[in-house]
């Protein structure tokens, strides 16, 4: 086993965070699954990353130093997401242990991480892979993540430090993602080596239309725009809502400039629709006595500077001929190119492996696809597809708490943040762990508070 100096720097600010109290620890850890490219702990060829690692440091501080644990445990037995979640994560680790075994050499998947003896088209016979166990530890790690931030979140204090330390993610993404755009000839592109030290394939260099693609803190681009469209659905439901809007707003536009300019087909794919759900937000946001300001703003002003855009293409040969070009590049060719190709033989592979498997799935961590919910068929089945639906149904989707109040909109905020990470999950998503971001928004939503103060949303 090996400690990485970014796993000193990880236990350093935990022992801090743990002497000075539950409200630190809680924010740091909601700000350090940002390093999603780094290994803190090197164990063999697998590294344990640093939000990981301060999870631990969290138990530790939610159950022993700053906790109880009878209320922990009562308030996640009480609570119907957490239920789904434990069948969710219980179904995923007993199908991985035994439908590799049971299905063994009846037909042939994509293996999910390297794999010895794979043929050309990188396929082999199904069998019990590495994946297996990696993937029941961090969908095992999302469970307790739910659970801790959900217990911490139910207190007034602790759910303002949740919202805190989204924010505070949202920032260290943006720090991230224009550092790596500044970085190329600078000292600071030799900083990002003590980051960037998995055991992962880093796309640093890649170019597509002549510039450079930024990768943030994260193996590639499209993790980039992953974690940045979840920071918009968070941030942005803020600002629209008025809630920490000054900094909430300089992030949710920072955010959508760097999900453009990383190149990424699945982040400017899934940008729109991340935009459509906080257009909807607005709508239901704005009006009354209450309203806010960016809400209103929102509403009037996105459909004029829609047809003022519309506008200029159609008046403007060379802007068109601009955007075209770029769009084309991005996402109208992608689809013939030998990364596209490559994709989509995965996701066809796993809808042959969920028919194969009578719907049952070939186990959690099996096989790797391109999409979330081809992750989740094929490795789990319509069974664990099924847990999933719920827990996002009870945790996610249905309103808590009274309208427009504090933890009302920072739930809003949480819900949208989790829905445009699923976004980009269904466009690229290789696995069933959608990250412990998801499940921190996600623990952060399910809590409801009384009485929690946080500053007054700006009156329209």
């Amino acid at each position: 086993m090996g400690v990485e100096p970014i796993g000193i720097v990880t236990l350093l600010v935990g022992v801090f965070c743990l002497l000075r109290g539950s409200g630190p620890t809680v924010i740091a850890f909601s700000i350090f699954p940002v390093l999603g490219g780094a290994a803190a702990l090197l164990l063999g060829s697998t590294g344990i990353q640093p939000g990981h690692l301060f999870l631990g440091l969290l138990l530790l501080s939610t159950l022993m130093l700053h906790g109880n644990p009878s209320s922990t445990v009562d308030r996640a037995l009480r609570s119907q997401p957490f239920a789904w979640l434990v069948l969710l994560v219980l179904y995923g680790v007993l199908a991985g242990y035994f439908a590799p075994r049971l299905l063994q050499d009846t037909m042939t998947i994509v293996p999910l991480g390297p794999q010895a003896g794979a043929g050309i088209n990188g396929t082999i016979p199904l069998g019990p892979v590495s994946g297996n166990f990696t993937q029941a530890v961090y969908l095992f790690a999302d469970l307790v993540t739910f659970t801790l931030i959900l217990a911490v979140a139910s207190t007034p204090k602790g759910f303002r430090h949740v919202a805190i330390g989204l924010m505070g993610f949202g920032a260290a993404n943006v720090f991230f993602g224009i550092a790596d755009l500044i970085s190329p000839g600078t000292p600071i592109e030799g900083l990002f080596a003590y980051i960037r030290n998995a055991s992962y394939t880093f796309h640093a260099d890649e170019l597509v239309a002549g510039m450079r693609r930024i990768i943030g803190s994260w193996p590639e681009a499209s993790a980039f725009a992953g974690a940045s469209m979840a920071v918009i659905g968070y941030c942005g439901t803020l600002w629209i809502c008025g809630r920490h809007n000054k900094v909430s707003g300089y992030l949710f536009i920072a955010s959508c400039i760097l999900i453009v300019r990383s190149t990424s087909s699945g982040g400017i794919a899934g940008l729109p629709v991340c935009l459509a759900i906080l257009y909807a937000t607005s709508l239901f946001r704005c009006g009354g006595p209450t309203g806010t300001r960016a809400s209103l703003a929102v509403v009037l002003a996105f459909p004029i500077a829609a047809l003022l855009f519309i506008f200029v293409l159609v008046l403007s040969r060379d802007v068109y001929q601009l955007v075209y070009n770029f769009i084309d590049v991005i996402i109208l060719s992608k689809p013939t190119s030998l990364s596209a190709l490559e994709r989509g033989s995965w996701n066809a592979s796993g809808i042959s492996n969920f028919f194969d498997s009578y719907g049952l799935g070939v186990g959690l961590g099996t096989v790797r696809t391109s999409s979330f919910a081809v992750a989740l068929l094929s490795n789990v089945g319509v069974p664990g597809t099924l847990f999933f639906l719920l827990f996002l149904l009870t945790g996610i989707l249905m309103p808590r708490g009274t309208p427009r109040t504090y933890e009302a909109d920072v739930g809003l905020a949480a819900r949208n943040g989790c829905l445009c990470l699923i976004v980009g999950a269904l466009i690229s998503g290789s696995t069933v762990d959608l990250g412990l971001v998801f499940f921190i928004m996600a623990g952060l939503r399910s809590a409801v508070p009384r009485g929690v103060r946080g500053p007054a949303a700006e009156p329209a």
